[in-house]
């Protein structure tokens, strides 16, 4: 079923989840399998084979899966209660919620990561290098396999209508046309993320690995352990930022959605005296514009002038008299 369609049906209700809410749902419950199964490989024959790049490859995964599974969770949690009217606005930031915990969830992983690299400077161990390195290569292919089905489509998605309503001398109307644009599903990139940091420490621990059997470098083991650590760092910090700003309905300065409406609105002797934008869910935002006129209009005359600009989903316009 697709939600974003159903809703349809009824003006009033308030779903903004994504497009592809259930196919990214069913992708991440996949993906949380494959790596399971893979954590227990990896750590078992790290283990044996005495590869810290590989222990730590293994055991991250399993903080991967827990942090994918946060995704999973969020995404079916928000599904189920979609229409819940006492979400006011719906559920569609609860992937953004679940996406800032993993950015949480991944800088702890990079902090490990670090640390144990470095407690292996000191305490270094015999490695296996042959053996290791193949579990490894196995590792990489299954990380790879589930960065490509938690891949993002970012071309920009087809949404079959647009939702608004406009408030103002006790009239409420609502608004249907087609419209095109760009979202990202914060979600789907934590989980995205998650396996990204998995195959780069993977990446990293063949070219240790593959080295220190060529040279003798057992060194470069935790050296590459340390750099993985750093870069998944910045990944997280990227991903904190992010989806906290959506959390606190932040408006980047790149979102020109505020200077759109301002220029549609302000004709004549309507001003916009108060304005408020803020992201609903993935490829949705809402918007409440104050406006004072000599000559004010109904609400229905503004909401044709903002007709066009097709983010908005939810739209309250509030009309005054100038004195």
């Amino acid at each position: 079923m697709n939600i974003r369609a159903s809703r349809l049906a009824s003006p009033h209700e308030h779903v903004y989840l994504g497009d592809n809410h259930e196919r990214n749902e069913r992708r991440t419950w996949l993906v949380i399998a494959i790596t399971a199964a893979m954590m227990v490989v990896e750590i078992t024959a790290g283990s044996i084979f005495g590869s810290m790049a590989l222990i730590a490859d293994g055991w991250h995964m399993s903080t991967h899966a827990g942090a994918m599974l946060i995704a999973a969770l969020a995404y079916r949690y928000a599904r189920r209660h979609a229409r819940n009217e006492r979400f006011t606005f719906g559920t569609g930031k609860m992937g953004d919620l679940a996406g800032f915990a993993s950015a949480v969830i991944l800088a702890l992983i990079a902090l490990l990561i670090g640390w144990e690299s470095l407690m292996r400077f000191y305490s270094p161990v015999a490695i296996s290098f042959r053996q290791a390195i193949s579990v490894a290569v196995i590792g990489l292919i299954v990380n790879l396999l589930c960065a490509w089905l938690l891949r993002e489509d970012h071309a920009h998605q087809h949404h079959g209508h647009g939702h608004s309503h406009s408030h103002g001398h006790d009239h409420d109307s609502h608004d249907h046309g087609p419209h095109h644009e760009h979202a990202t599903d914060n979600n789907l990139r934590a989980a995205y993320l998650h396996v990204l940091a998995d195959a780069l420490t993977s990446v990293l621990a063949i070219a240790a690995l593959t080295l220190g059997s060529l040279y003798g470098w057992n060194w470069l083991d935790p050296m590459m352990g340390m750099v993985g650590a750093a870069v998944i760092a910045r990944w997280s910090w990227g991903l904190i930022r992010d989806t906290g700003r959506v959390l606190l309905d932040y408006v980047p300065e790149d979102e020109d959605l505020p200077d759109e409406i301002r220029s549609a609105i302000e004709t004549g002797s309507d001003q916009v005296t108060d304005l408020h934008v803020w992201q609903l869910g993935p490829g949705h935002h809402g918007a409440i514009v104050a406006i004072r006129s000599k000559a004010p209009l109904e609400p229905a005359a503004y909401r044709a002038r903002l007709s066009h600009i097709h983010d908005l989903s939810h739209l309250t316009i509030e009309v005054e008299r100038a004195a």
